[in-house]
C-alpha cells in the first residue's frame, strides 16, 4: 500500500460480537462484504467504532484476522491501536503487522495527561523500528490528549507519521492541520467526522475514516465522488442526507445504534463488547423507523 496516495472513503468498522462477547467472525465477513460493495477505498479495524479499548487481546487479534481475510487484499486494512503505554502500543503494532495490516492508526496514551513533548516522544519512540507505517489518531474526547497542529507537522516532516485521522469534530483544528502540513508531500489528513466530509475535502483533506459508513457506505462514497467530479450541488445534497443518517446512529451509548442498524440490515448481532448490552427498545424502534424512512431497510 502506498499510504501517501491513500484517499477517499475508509470505513471504521464495527466489531461484530455474539451475546457472550466472543467475536462473530462470519458477521465480520458479512460486514466487510457489505462495505466493499458500497465502493469504499479502505478499512479500519479496531477503531473507536470497533470498540478496540473494550476488547481483550484475543478478541482484537480475531477481529483483525477476520477483516484481513475478508478484505482479500482488495483494499488497504489499517489497524487501530489505543493503549495506555508505549510498550503495549508496540506489541499491538507488531501484532497488526504479523496479521497482515497495512498501517496502524495510533491514539496517544490515555489516562495520564501529557504535553506536546510527551506526544512527540511517544510517536517517535513507537515509530523507531515499527513494522508498519503509523498514522496519528486525534480523538481528545476519549484520550483527553490533543496533538496540536504544529506537533503533527513536526512528526510529519520527520516521517514519523504518514497521516492523521481527526475525530475531534473541531473544524478549526482540522483547518489548522491542513495549513500546517500543506507543504508536506504525501501527508494524508482524514476526517473522522462524517458530517464534516464535504467541508474537509474543500480544505484539502484526503477523505474520511468514518463510522456511519458501516450502515450506508455508498452514501459516503457519493459525497467524495461528487466532490471529485466538481459537482458541488450534488455533493451538498449527499452530505445533507448523510447528516440525517449520522444523527440517527448517534442515539444512545456509542456505538450501540450502529450495531442495532447492522442487526436490522441482517449483517450481525446488536451486542456490544463486555459488559454486553444493546440499544434499548425505545431507541431501537425510533432508529428502525428512521432507517425505513431513509429507504435502507427492506420491507
Amino acid at each position: 500500500m502506498k499510504l501517501d496516495e491513500l484517499s477517499g472513503v475508509l470505513i471504521a468498522l464495527a466489531s461484530p460480537l455474539k451475546r457472550d462477547g466472543t467475536v462473530d467472525e462470519p458477521g465480520v465477513a458479512r460486514l466487510v462484504e457489505h462495505v466493499l460493495a458500497g465502493g469504499v477505498d479502505g478499512l479500519l479495524a479496531l477503531g473507536s467504532t470497533g470498540e478496540t479499548a473494550s476488547l481483550d487481546e484475543k478478541a482484537r487479534r480475531t477481529v483483525l484476522t477476520a477483516v484481513v481475510q475478508a478484505a482479500q487484499g482488495k483494499v488497504p486494512v489499517i489497524c487501530g491501536v489505543a493503549q495506555s503505554h508505549l510498550a503495549a502500543a508496540r506489541v499491538e503494532v507488531e501484532a497488526a503487522a504479523q496479521l497482515g495490516a497495512d498501517a496502524a492508526l495510533v491514539a496517544p496514551p490515555y489516562y495520564y495527561p501529557t504535553d506536546q513533548v510527551g506526544v512527540l516522544e511517544f510517536y517517535r519512540q513507537l515509530a523507531d523500528g515499527a513494522a508498519l507505517p503509523l498514522m496519528l489518531y486525534n480523538i481528545p474526547q476519549f484520550t483527553k490528549v490533543i496533538a496540536e497542529p504544529a506537533s503533527v507537522a513536526t512528526l510529519a516532516r520527520e516521517g514519523t507519521i504518514k497521516g492523521i485521522k481527526d475525530s475531534s469534530r473541531d473544524f478549526e483544528y482540522f483547518e489548522g492541520l491542513c495549513v500546517a502540513t500543506r507543504d508536506i508531500a504525501g501527508f494524508r489528513i482524514f476526517t473522522g467526522s462524517d458530517t464534516m466530509l464535504l467541508a474537509s475535502l474543500a480544505m484539502g483533506g484526503a477523505g474520511t475514516i468514518c463510522g456511519a459508513g458501516n450502515v450506508a457506505p455508498d452514501w459516503v462514497v457519493r459525497i467524495y465522488n461528487e466532490f471529485m467530479r466538481g459537482d458541488l450541488e450534488a455533493a451538498r445534497a449527499a452530505q445533507d442526507r448523510l447528516y440525517a443518517l449520522v444523527s440517527a446512529v448517534r442515539e444512545g451509548v456509542f456505538p450501540l445504534a450502529i450495531k442495532a442498524a447492522l442487526h436490522m440490515l441482517g449483517i450481525c448481532e446488536p451486542w456490544s463488547a463486555p459488559p454486553v448490552r444493546r440499544l434499548d427498545d425505545r431507541l431501537e424502534a425510533r432508529l428502525r423507523e428512521r432507517l425505513q424512512t431513509f429507504g435502507l431497510l427492506r420491507d
